[in-house]
C-alpha cells in the first residue's frame, strides 16, 4: 500500500439521523487511515459556527449537506475537494462553488444499485401483471381461467431516461429475452446501442410498451412531461412504474386516466407533491401502489454510498484520479 505522504484534515457534514447508516463504523475505520477526521457536524450546527470549516480540506456529506455558498466558502479556503455520499449534488453546489473549481464526487452510481433492483422487480411483475390480476381475483374472488399477460418473453420494456439509474436497468434487462427500448434526448444512438437499447420517442414507448419505467431527472423541460395523454396510450393492462421524481408525472392529467382505465398500474415511489395531499385519489385508486422511496438506498444498503466515499477518499489523496466526480456541465442531469 502506498504511504500517505500527507493526512489531509477533514470534515463530515450531515444529517444524524442517518449518518451510522451511511457512514458505519467499518466505512469510518477506513477514512480513518487516510484523513484526519473532525467531529461530524449537522447543516444546521455548521451554519451556526461556519468557522468550523477553517483548516478544512476535504468535506465529506451526505444527505443534510450544506449548501456551499459564498459564505461558507469563505471559511473554507484551504477546501481541496467534497465527497458525497448521495445521488444528486445539485443541492449543495452554487455558482460560487463552481467558480473555485473543486471536485465533487457524488454516490449516485452506488444509490442507483438498489433503485435499479427495485425497477427490475417491478418490471417483471409488470409483465405479468401481478398487481392487476391480483386485484381483479379479489374484487371477483375467482381466478381467472387463463390470464393474458405479455411475460418476460420477447415483450417491451419502456425506459424514460438513460443516466445512472436508466443504464442500470437497461443493464439488468440485457439477462432476460426482452426488447428495451428508451427514450432520452441526451443519448446518442451509439450510446443506447451499447447498452442494448433501442431509442424511441416518447409516443411509441408509451403506446407500444407493456411496462414503462420512469428514470429522467426533474429538470424544467421534464416536468410533468408524463401526461394523461401519454399515460391514456398505454396498452391494455400496462404498468407504469415512477422511482425518478415525483413531478415528472402530470399527476391532475393522470389521475382521471387511471381512474378510467382500471386495467392499467401505476407504481409510484414517489409522488408530487409528496406525500399526496390527504384528499389525493392516489391513496384510494385501486390501480396505484404507493410507496415511500423504497426504491432508494435503505438502512444497510446506505453504506455503500459510505464505502463509495471512502474508496474515492483514498484515490485522492493518493493522488489517483477520481472515479464519480461530477462534471460541472452534468450536475443539473443529476435529479
Amino acid at each position: 500500500m502506498t504511504e500517505l505522504q500527507h493526512r489531509p484534515t477533514a470534515l463530515l457534514v450531515m444529517e444524524e439521523r442517518r449518518r451510522d447508516d451511511v457512514y458505519p463504523e467499518a466505512v469510518l475505520k477506513e477514512i480513518g487511515t487516510l484523513v484526519d477526521l473532525r467531529e461530524p457536524l449537522t447543516r444546521e450546527r455548521l451554519a451556526e459556527d461556519p468557522s468550523a470549516l477553517v483548516g478544512v480540506e476535504i468535506l465529506l456529506s451526505g444527505w443534510g449537506a450544506p449548501v456551499l455558498d459564498s459564505v461558507l466558502l469563505g471559511h473554507a479556503p484551504d477546501l481541496c475537494a467534497v465527497l458525497v455520499a448521495a445521488g444528486s449534488v445539485r443541492p449543495l453546489t452554487t455558482p460560487e462553488f463552481w467558480a473555485r473549481e473543486l471536485p465533487i464526487v457524488s454516490a449516485a452510481a452506488a444509490n442507483a444499485v438498489p433503485v435499479a433492483e427495485f425497477t427490475l422487480a417491478q418490471v417483471l411483475l409488470g409483465l405479468k401483471q401481478v398487481h392487476r390480476i391480483s386485484r381483479e381475483i379479489r374484487e371477483r374472488k375467482a381466478y381467472p381461467p387463463d390470464p393474458r399477460v405479455a411475460g418476460a418473453y420477447r415483450s417491451r420494456v419502456g425506459l424514460l431516461g438513460l443516466g445512472e439509474i436508466g443504464a442500470l436497468v437497461a443493464s439488468h434487462l440485457r439477462g432476460f429475452d426482452v426488447e428495451v427500448l428508451a427514450s432520452d434526448p441526451v443519448v446518442d444512438a451509439a450510446t443506447a446501442e451499447s447498452l442494448g437499447v433501442r431509442l424511441v420517442g416518447l409516443d411509441e414507448l408509451f403506446a407500444t410498451c407493456p411496462v414503462v419505467s420512469l428514470h429522467a431527472p426533474l429538470l424544467p423541460e421534464t416536468e410533468g412531461l408524463v401526461n394523461g395523454e401519454l399515460v391514456a396510450r398505454m396498452g391494455i393492462g400496462a404498468t407504469l412504474i415512477n422511482t425518478a421524481r415525483g413531478a415528472v408525472v402530470d399527476e391532475p392529467s393522470v389521475i382521471p386516466v387511471l381512474t378510467e382505465r382500471p386495467d392499467l398500474t401505476a407504481i409510484l415511489d414517489v409522488t408530487w407533491p409528496e406525500p399526496p395531499e390527504p384528499d389525493s385519489p392516489l391513496y384510494t385508486l385501486p390501480n396505484v401502489v404507493l410507496t415511500p422511496h423504497l426504491a432508494g438506498a435503505l438502512g444497510a444498503e446506505r453504506a455503500r454510498m459510505g464505502e463509495l466515499v471512502a474508496a474515492e477518499l483514498r484515490r485522492f489523496v493518493l493522488g489517483e484520479p477520481l472515479r464519480y466526480a461530477v462534471a460541472p456541465d452534468r450536475a443539473h442531469l443529476r435529479a
